[in-house]
């Protein structure tokens, strides 16, 4: 079982074949290849001492089976007489895990074993044993189960952090049942995120050709030391395309020990919503770059109101960090020990500011919001950016049933005409808490700030669309 993502690499087989190519190519006719008779002994060796530490995972699940259409109907039961169809069936799903240590414990990937009933796991010796859910943890898609072993062989733990794009490395699994693969490659890039597939991401992407049954197996560098958890592919027929992406080893493995040290995944907490930088924006802010993490709400109590960060600074640095990357900053955030005290520096009105933070323990997501869905009133007339944009207050009322528990003083939107220079751009429902970096608290702030806007004027506004908030801007050109 392997999750598929969207995206594009080349294949191992072509950077494989071009190695050999080029070496045989440097090597005179009748010499003896000594380079790759070494290259092909170290891959073996490599290869005969890792083997041992992957395991195929074979789970079960009770699912429910349809009814045929037409069980039921009379005709039907005159000419093929009564269907017994069973209510229920067994499916089954293969795996991959890694041994991390001699008494038993493996790490996989959480849809491996996910809404398992029985999870068998068979080692490279031909060994069943019953698996044991240690945790799991479906964020970041790592699992840890534990089999009844004793003196098994145990991976070496690597170090990620150290990877570098055109590395070589291995990945050993169970592609289709074939147990212990492996296939060889290169890495191919690192750090990708924003790919929709678990929602920490700091994938190590690959093109060692990985295939459904892969997921949980190992991904191994040239000393044979386990730096990533092979975890996706991206394929268009199921098959591989060269494009494999791994979680790496510092993210498992961390994972692995807060839940056996606290019995559950402890991430930290700031407690600010965070949103990119623009061209735009970053205009608007009085910034040189793009560079940072835009802060669109500060959590009342939170750490990082405690500490004084508030909405509309721009985080640059973040525990002597650079903030380059939005998933980034929010992967450092989350394995901050809750209770850490924190450096962040700031940009708040064009200049630099430093605090310190103490962190808190993230208690878990909050709920999804509706969209807001309000009865249309009258655009107000202005020629702006604004122009076609209606408005009335926010209520208490209106703010509960739309299920956002915070409370929120500003003006939601009712309408946007077809030719205000907005649509597109804001939406019926969007709740306006700023413009212009001015508090818009009800219908007559908004009248006010509005009557203010040039024609041919960029317009910066805070806004809170399902539940988040976020800034954007409407310009003229």
């Amino acid at each position: 079982m392997t999750k598929k993502a969207r995206i594009a690499a080349p294949s191992s087989i072509v950077f494989t074949l071009f190695v050999l190519l080029a070496a045989c190519a440097a090597v005179p006719a009748g010499a003896d290849s000594g380079a790759l008779a070494q290259l092909s002994n170290d891959m073996a060796a490599i290869t005969e001492k890792a083997r041992p530490v992957v395991v195929n995972i074979a789970t079960s699940r009770t699912v429910k089976t349809p009814r045929l259409p037409f069980a039921d109907d009379p005709f039907f039961k005159r000419f093929f007489g009564e269907q017994k169809t069973p209510a229920t069936k067994k499916a089954i799903s293969l795996g991959s895990g890694v041994i991390v240590s001699s008494d038993g414990y493996i790490i996989t990937c959480n849809h491996v074993i996910e809404s398992a009933e029985d999870i068998i796991v068979k080692t490279a010796d031909n060994k069943e044993y019953k698996g044991q859910v240690i945790g799991t943890d479906a964020k970041s898609d790592i699992a840890l189960i534990k089999i009844d072993g004793k003196n098994l062989p145990a991976a070496l733990f690597g170090d990620s952090d150290k990877l570098r794009s055109g590395e070589i490395v291995l990945a050993i699994g169970n592609p289709f049942g074939l147990n212990h693969t492996v296939t060889m490659g290169i890495v191919s890039a690192l750090k990708r995120s924003g790919m929709g597939i678990t929602e920490y991401e700091d994938f190590i992407q690959i093109d060692a050709a990985i295939n459904p049954g892969n997921s949980g197996g190992a991904l191994l560098n040239t000393r044979g030391e386990l730096i990533g958890i092979n975890d996706a592919i991206f394929s268009t027929s199921g098959g591989s395309l060269g494009i494999g992406f791994a979680i790496p080893v510092k993210m498992a493995r961390s994972i692995m020990e807060s839940m056996l040290t606290k019995g559950k995944v402890v991430r930290g907490y700031i407690g600010i919503s965070i949103q990119p930088l623009t061209a735009d924006l970053a205009k608007q802010f009085g910034l040189k770059d793009q560079n940072g993490a835009l802060l669109v709400d500060v959590t009342d109590g939170s750490p990082a109101e405690k500490a004084g960060l508030e909405r509309g600074d721009v985080m640059i640095e973040y525990d002597g960090r650079k903030i380059e990357s939005l998933p980034e900053l929010k992967n450092w955030v989350a394995a901050t020990p809750p209770g850490k005290t924190v450096p962040v520096k700031v940009v708040r009105d064009a200049k630099t500011a430093s605090f310190r933070v103490v962190m808190g323990e993230l208690a878990g997501a909050a709920p999804a919001q509706e969209q807001p869905t309000s009865a249309a009133e009258a655009p107000k007339v202005v020629d702006n950016n604004l122009k076609g944009v209606a408005v009335r207050d926010v209520t208490d009322d209106y703010l509960q049933k739309q299920g956002i528990k915070r409370r929120l003083k500003g003006v939601v939107i009712t309408a946007v005409s077809e030719e205000s220079p907005a649509l597109g751009l804001l939406e019926r429902g969007d709740i306006i808490l700023e413009i212009n970096r001015k508090a818009v608290a009800a219908q007559g702030d908004y009248a006010q700030v509005v009557s203010q806007i040039g024609k041919n004027q960029d317009v910066l506004l805070l806004i809170v669309r399902g539940g988040a908030s976020q800034y954007l801007t409407i310009s003229s050109r």
